[in-house]
């Protein structure tokens, strides 16, 4: 199938353009409680190891599959089994979102990190839902998930531009108080887009046990099972150390302004990143999810040193949209061949479940490690910090070397998979 007829039977298809809205509404809530947030914490006058430490408010995302089984077991009365969860979720969201609007950080910083757990709580299940609503529709090629991935991404990064340039652009003008009103009412483009969506047919778990233990035992049955979760932790931990909620800071410790950092550094951001993910899926379908995971893991790593750049240089808003550029059309990249690779590796059946736990394990290193890096920063600075980063980057494909061809696919004889995940998602 050429790239070209790839990327217009996606566009063409009726399914896809709900991954907008979705997108948009997974992207949305999670800079408000990570890079978003610390750049409130900052403005406010907390030092460095205490915005990196609210870090740890996000930290939840990392466990989301302990709860998944049971979203992937029961529905709503409404809307259908993931609509409904979607829908649940979003209109919390809106709630959580402008209750954190309320809150003084100097006066009630537990409470305020209280209130960003509950609603990372609620995001991550979002999450965990639209995982699966996009791996039960998008069953078909590897072409197929890649182009899906790549939609439902560029939809996230919108979600990322509300949540960033705009919203820091608001702080500046209305304060945080009607900035955090302003995102709270965005989350209805979710709604939206969840109820125009179509409800997959996935046969749901026949039962709580089916829905808790099988999905578990059904993936590491697999040969290769561990050997690709760690290699999924390893492959963005690099990246996961230059996050929003660190770098967010760092920006401000060069002197740029809150609107300066949300549009210098953000509109980039969003362009590159939206170019890197729908160019990562043009690519992947040439060169398959094995080379790709290479080529833009190799990429996304030395990237890294656009920032030790930034760092030596100071402030100049032409190295620091320059750094941004480049840093995101790459780690777009390698998102969308990371993304693709998981939904192939997920039995239709645990969707939900298999999804969460993958891109649990891939996001470890950001939520639970990253909230540590203040301690690094100050005792490295940022220049030597920066090299670490990509440092850390190298052992994931040093180990993709030594995974086998079909680590961790879907059994063929799997009977709920009437097109089982196809070996190509590491033969490549």
């Amino acid at each position: 199938m050429s790239t070209q007829h790839s990327l217009r039977q996606t566009l063409s298809n009726p399914r896809t353009w709900p991954l907008l809205a979705l997108g948009f509404s997974s992207g949305l809530p999670l800079l408000l409680v990570g890079g978003t947030l610390s750049i409130w914490m900052k403005n406010e006058g907390f030092n460095i190891k205490t915005v990196t430490a609210f870090g740890w408010v996000s930290s939840i995302y990392a466990f989301k599959f302990a709860w998944a089984p049971l979203m992937d077991r029961y529905a709503l009365p409404f809307l259908g089994r993931r609509r409904g969860w979607l829908l649940f979720t979003q209109l919390a969201l809106l709630g959580g979102i402008a209750a954190m609007s309320f809150i003084d950080p100097k006066q009630d910083p537990l409470l305020l990190g209280a209130i960003g757990a509950l609603v990372a709580f609620l995001s991550a299940s979002q999450d965990v839902v639209a995982d699966a609503w996009r791996t039960d529709l998008f069953t078909g090629s590897e072409s197929e998930r890649g182009m899906g991935y790549a939609v439902f991404v560029t939809g996230y990064r919108l979600g990322i531009l509300a949540a960033s340039p705009v919203a820091l652009t608001l702080s500046d003008t209305l304060g945080w108080r009607s900035t955090y009103q302003v995102m709270a009412a965005l989350m209805l483009v979710g709604v939206v887009g969840t109820l125009f969506a179509p409800e997959p047919q996935a046969r749901p778990p026949r039962n709580l046990f089916d829905a808790v233990v099988n999905p578990f035992v059904d993936y590491f049955r697999r040969h290769g099972a561990i050997a690709v979760l760690l290699f999924l932790f390893l492959y963005k931990l690099g990246e996961a150390f230059v996050g929003p909620g660190i770098v967010g800071p760092f920006f401000v410790e060069l002197g740029f302004t809150n609107t300066e950092i949300g549009w210098i550094s953000k509109v980039p951001n969003l362009a590159a990143s939206i170019v890197g993910g729908l160019l990562g899926g043009v690519l992947l379908v040439r060169m398959g999810i094995r080379r790709s995971l290479y080529v833009f893991g190799v990429l996304q790593a030395i990237t890294n040193l656009t920032y030790l750049a930034l760092a030596l240089i100071g402030k100049n808003p032409w190295a620091l949209a320059s750094a941004i550029i480049v840093d995101n059309l790459c780690g777009g990249m390698a998102t969308t061949a990371s993304g693709a690779f998981m939904m192939a590796l997920c039995n239709k059946r645990f969707s939900a479940t298999q999804f969460a736990l993958l891109s649990s394990l891939a996001n470890l290193g950001g939520r639970v490690l990253a909230p540590f890096a203040g301690q690094l920063i100050e005792r490295m600075g940022w220049p030597l910090y920066f090299c670490f980063t990509v440092a850390i980057s190298f052992p994931a494909l040093v180990m993709l070397a030594f995974l086998r061809p079909n680590a961790a696919v879907v059994p063929p004889e799997e009977p709920a998979s009437a097109e089982p995940a196809p070996a190509p998602a590491v033969a490549r």
